[in-house]
């Protein structure tokens, strides 16, 4: 789920491949069901914010601009914000918190790189 190309990576190691039945390709979701994930899910994450704060506004845009629709990567990306949140004993959901977690992620700095 959210790994593009895992079909072919499979395909390398044929008594491995031969044991999976099918791959199903998930789409990725759209700015309005990331909205709609993040403002009913978000407390699932560990994550807690006012959808009337201009910061919470400018975080989640950060997320969705960053995860482009990717719901494993927005998982990741989440999880990271929790535990640098509460390294740092922060309460507020902001855009600067997005931009440590992604900047703490394998895969972080090479999004950006490739959007566009």
């Amino acid at each position: 789920m959210g790994m593009p190309g895992l079909e072919k990576r499979l395909a390398r190691y044929a008594q491995f491949y031969s044991r999976i039945r099918f791959v199903h390709e998930f789409k990725p979701l759209t700015e309005t069901e990331m909205r709609l994930l993040l403002a009913t899910h978000a407390a699932d994450f560990g994550i807690s914010f006012d959808p009337t704060q201009l910061n919470a506004i400018e975080a989640q845009a950060a997320v969705i601009r960053i995860t482009r629709g990717n719901f494993r990567l927005m998982e990741r990306l989440f999880a990271q914000m929790r535990r640098i949140m509460t390294l740092n004993r922060v309460e507020d959901f902001h855009a600067d918190i997005v931009q440590a977690a992604r900047d703490c992620l394998v895969i972080g700095s090479a999004i950006d790189r490739y959007a566009d």
